[in-house]
């Protein structure tokens, strides 16, 4: 390994068996986590990351007891320097990172170039950079195998750099409990790979490195960094009241009993949230709760963890191809469609690629069968986004170019699933525990969702999965995962990818477990926290007392139901009961031995109407020779349950009576029989049965009157209600009939709307390449001046992103400035006038800006177009033709000599001013007149007209042409002209120069 020693305190000490604060400080870290491994800080960067790795380590203390792994996209062909430059600016040990090495504590390692980095059980591993991958994307690459195996004792963070690597490794982090943080855009050299993280909104900090330093720093005190992974029943030992508060609160808030969930997770979840707002005490958290929805809602979003990708574990889908499909198209009817289930399907990844991979099974065995993939889950937020098929680009690593080509479109955020493809699956929020599965299903995929369910949501799943297969359906599970104690309703298929059959047995039945098993749940009474027998449960344990209990110390009874059915036996009640002759029954008094008949239903028919306590005693049972002494209590029972609805029954005896041996002897045996008749103890016996039997005879026949009158009741309300049943029959008919109308309205409609779809897609796609084939800005915003639509020339002149659009107009910072932008489009909405003006970028580029009112097709105004034509060409050409004018004139005006320019028609376009004042000739007088009437046609002579005529036509010239005219102090004047021809737009024109001899000069010449 190379190793660089920092040149920033790391200073030896001169003395003698000395250490440094930092060694000493080091070394004790490596005690405490030499067994569990010390937590990772993963850090990815890219173009102009240096930077922010320098100031980064240079705010980051000397011990955190982290290991910090850089991982820099460097130039494969060169040796880096990054680790000595590291080296200076941190007093932690930096060294390249070589395999095999376990990460320390307090140490920096640096990737080397052209060589990917993973972690593996807190060890470094090295491999070269793969030959042929379309992208190489090492930051991702090191932070899913950090998360992996770490869990939530890791940190991610994100720094300069362009493209978006690592956005996928910050999610796998972030899924994982971790921490996740990303440079400040506006202090980051390069935005590309900062802005890709922030847009998977999954991040926790957006700072400068320095910051991200300090509270990296905090970071490293907090338990769920500091100490190992605990198990559930160390974190908050004394809040199970608390944490039963918090749990009730989010299922009030999103419906979902997190009770059911693994509660290791859900604590830690909890303990991340609570590091994340620096709260150390659950009760405080509490409180923070029930005060901000904002995060209630952010912690139920940590809990609903989302962990997938596009074609995950490809072996399975090779598999699938070759086994599960055909089995499937074997058992599916032709005109049937196939129809699969993907049970926590997060953000539809998992969907996507089964639809993808039946359809090219299909294609490639030329089939056509209709398909139906339904995706369900927990989580609204990512519905939505599954629904939209929108994902970044980083899906280029885990599908193929052909199928990207084929299947997705590319769009602004990344690529779209093409309308097909999305046709194919419909996706809806659905709680596995407690909404009904969708049901004739040929496929369930559920990967990876189980393994966060707590006991008893985990035994209700497969019972649920099999009433919704069909005959010989698959499911598919995660790796992690597996049928369990479930294994007489599935066959295993393929052991190495989880598959498995449905067995053709009956499903169990799908009942709750009891509220004693989820309140011991919630209380984190499970098997892991006590130490409970494998296979077994405290609802075990207590049951098997309860039958202790009963068995030793309990009177036996039977629990009967209002019909006197018995529906549980409590201990050995076979000397009061015995089977009754004949078909089987549970009936009470059926079982009933000699001498409880009477009394049970006496007994029972008084606790029902008086709902007490009723008890029997004095009462004989004959079993085997033997007469037993027995009372009965009938006890009401109450419950959630209707009141007189079940009784429990209990039997007691005293110490039973031996009769004497019977005879051969007749005689003898009625003499005995004599006797025991003269007994007053059996003669008042005889007499209870007697009024016993009165009573229950007059009661039988009260009953049966009673139910005379109800079944002579019930007869006219049959009749009565067949009466009514023939109405409804007919109404019911009436309602099929306008139903079947209803239906063929319906299915034309929904002919209109596929056609209606099919024309909007084809307009949303040419308006899509329209703007994307327009060279100049575009935008388009809302009537309440929010982003809507862009094209791609449009996002450097506004400085805007993909994820920009829904955000107000005023939130950007564009690089065209536009001061009054918001008012100019209020105006425009309001007057329906269009605007136009001049503005400029911040490097003096000229635009010109046009604002229109955008219009429905029902004429609606719903907001604004604004277009930018570059006009900085025909600016600079039209100030510099101002400034030649403006130069070409001021050389006229300070001509002594006058001149004037003539249109094609000889009519005066402009003078300079020596002409007027020669002449003494006011400019408004001669404006737009012929040069021939101008001083009362005293210019009006043939030879000059014929003159000015050869110059128009022919291209001449003259000079020095004499005229003679009647203007005070002119004499004789000289007049030259020759044709002046604009180039820009080819306007002819005659310019005149004047040369006058004054009357004086004429003299002394003669």
């Amino acid at each position: 390994m190379k190793k660089i020693n920092s040149g920033k305190g790391s200073t030896a000490s001169g003395r003698a068996g000395k250490q440094s604060p930092r060694v000493m400080a080091t070394a004790a870290t490596n005690a405490v986590t030499t067994s569990q491994g010390c937590p990772i800080v993963g850090i990815g960067a890219s173009a102009g990351g240096l930077k922010a790795l320098m100031q980064l380590f240079e705010s980051m203390p000397a011990i955190t007891g982290m290991a910090f792994v850089v991982i820099q996209h460097l130039d494969a062909q060169n040796e880096s320097a990054l680790a000595s430059i590291l080296a200076n600016v941190t007093c932690m040990e930096v060294s390249e990172a070589e395999a095999g090495v376990a990460a320390k504590p307090n140490h920096v390692y640096v990737i080397a170039p052209a060589t990917e980095l993973t972690v593996v059980n807190g060890v470094l591993t090295v491999r070269a950079q793969p030959d042929g991958v379309r992208r190489y994307t090492p930051i991702d690459t090191f932070m899913e195998s950090l998360a992996k195996h770490k869990g939530g004792r890791v940190i991610g963070v994100i720094l300069s750099g362009n493209g978006t690597d690592g956005s996928r490794g910050l999610k796998a982090i972030k899924n994982s409990g971790g921490f996740t943080f990303v440079q400040e855009p506006q202090s980051a050299e390069y935005a590309g790979m900062p802005l890709s993280a922030i847009a998977t909104g999954l991040v926790d900090f957006v700072l400068p490195p320095a910051e991200i330093a300090d509270e990296i720093s905090l970071l490293s005190r907090s338990r769920i960094i500091a100490s190992p992974i605990a198990e559930d029943r160390n974190l908050f030992p004394d809040g199970a009241a608390i944490l039963d508060g918090i749990i009730s609160l989010l299922r009030k808030a999103s419906g979902i009993n997190f009770a059911e969930y693994k509660q290791i997770t859900v604590k830690r979840r909890i303990l991340r949230r609570m590091v994340l707002h620096k709260l150390d005490k659950l009760v405080d958290y509490a409180v923070y709760l029930q005060q901000s929805s904002s995060e209630l809602a952010a912690l139920q979003q940590d809990m609903l963890i989302n962990v997938t990708k596009f074609f995950r574990d490809p072996q399975a889908f090779d598999t699938l191809q070759t086994t599960v499909f055909p089995a499937i198209i074997k058992n599916t009817a032709p005109h049937t469609p196939i129809r699969l289930w993907v049970p926590g399907c997060a953000s539809g990844e998992e969907a996507y690629s089964l639809a993808i991979a039946l359809l090219e099974f299909l294609e490639n065995n030329t089939l056509n069968r209709h398909i139906q993939i339904f995706a369900t889950d927990i989580n609204e937020t990512v519905i939505d986004k599954a629904r939209a098929g929108i994902y970044p680009k980083s899906i280029m690593t885990d599908v193929s170019p052909s199928r990207l080509s084929r299947f997705f479109i590319e769009v602004d955020q990344g690529y779209q699933v093409s309308k097909h493809i999305r046709d194919i699956c419909v996706f809806a929020r659905q709680d596995m525990g407690q909404d009904p599965p969708i049901s004739r299903v040929s496929l369930v995929s559920c990967r990876n969702v189980m393994i966060y369910f707590g006991p008893a949501l985990h035994k209700r799943m497969f019972p649920l999965f099999h009433y919704a297969l069909n005959p010989g359906g698959f499911l598919i599970l995660g790796a992690s995962e597996s049928i369990g104690v479930f294994a007489d309703l599935f066959d295993l298929v393929d052991k190495k990818y989880r598959i498995y059959i449905k067995k053709a047995v009956a499903t169990p039945l799908m009942s709750d477990f009891s509220t004693a098993e989820q309140a011991a749940t919630i209380r984190n009474h499970t098997q892991e926290d006590q130490g409970t027998p494998s296979g077994g449960s405290w609802l075990d344990i207590q049951k098997e007392a309860d039958r202790i209990v009963v068995n030793k110390y309990a009177p036996p009874g039977v629990i009967i139901n209002s019909k006197m059915d018995i529906i549980q036996y409590r201990g050995r009640t076979g000397v009061y009961l015995e089977p009754a002759a004949g078909l089987p029954s549970v009936n009470l008094l059926k079982m009933a031995r000699d001498g409880l008949f009477l009394s049970l239903r006496t007994a029972v028919n008084q606790a029902r109407k008086e709902n007490v306590l009723v008890r029997k005693e004095g009462l004989h049972v004959m079993k085997n020779g033997h007469s037993f002494p027995v009372s009965v209590d009938v006890v009401p029972m109450n419950g959630p349950f209707q009141k007189g609805e079940y009784f429990l029954v209990l039997f007691r005896d005293t110490i039973s009576q031996h009769l004497p041996e019977t005879r051969s002897d007749s005689a003898a045996a009625a003499n005995q029989n004599f006797s025991q008749a003269e007994d007053p103890a059996e003669i008042l016996g005889l007499k209870q049965e007697i009024a016993a039997t009165k009573e229950y005879l007059q009661s039988i026949i009260a009953q049966h009157e009673a139910a005379n009158e109800d079944i002579r009741y019930a007869n006219e309300e049959v009749q009565s209600s067949n009466e009514e049943l023939q109405s409804m029959n007919e109404e019911l008919e009436t309602a099929k009939e306008e139903l079947q109308s209803t239906n063929e309205e319906l299915m034309t409609l929904n002919e209109e709307l596929r056609t209606r779809n099919l024309e909007l897609s084809q307009v949303n796609n040419d308006m899509i390449n329209l703007l994307r084939s327009i060279s100049i800005p575009i935008l388009i915003l809302s009537s309440d001046l929010r982003i809507r639509r862009f094209n791609s020339v449009a996002e450097k002149a506004f400085n805007l992103i993909s994820t920009d659009v829904g955000r107000p107009i005023n939130n950007i910072k564009p690089n065209i400035d536009i001061p009054d932008l918001e008012q100019a489009s209020l105006e425009v909405i309001d007057t329906l006038n269009w605007r136009e003006q001049e503005v400029q970028d911040r490097w003096g580029h000229w635009y010109s800006m046009q604002i229109r009112p955008y219009k429905t097709v029902d004429n609606k105004i719903e907001g604004v177009i604004i277009s930018f034509a570059d006009i900085n060409t025909l600016k600079k050409s039209y100030e510099a033709a101002q400034e030649a004018r403006e130069y070409a004139e001021a050389i006229v005006e300070t001509v002594r000599h006058p001149l004037i320019v003539l249109d094609a028609d000889l009519l005066l376009k402009t003078a300079n001013q020596a002409f007027y004042q020669q002449f003494q000739i006011a400019p408004e007088e001669i404006a737009g007149q012929s040069i021939f009437q101008m001083k009362g046609g005293q210019w009006d002579v043939p030879e000059l007209r014929s003159l000015l005529t050869d110059i128009q036509e022919q291209d001449t010239a003259f000079e020095g042409f004499s005229i003679n005219c009647d203007f005070p102090d002119i004499g004789r004047m000289l007049i030259s002209a020759r044709r002046v021809v604009n180039v820009h737009n080819k306007t002819k024109r005659i310019l005149l120069a004047f040369e006058t001899i004054a009357n004086q000069d004429l003299q002394s010449t003669r």
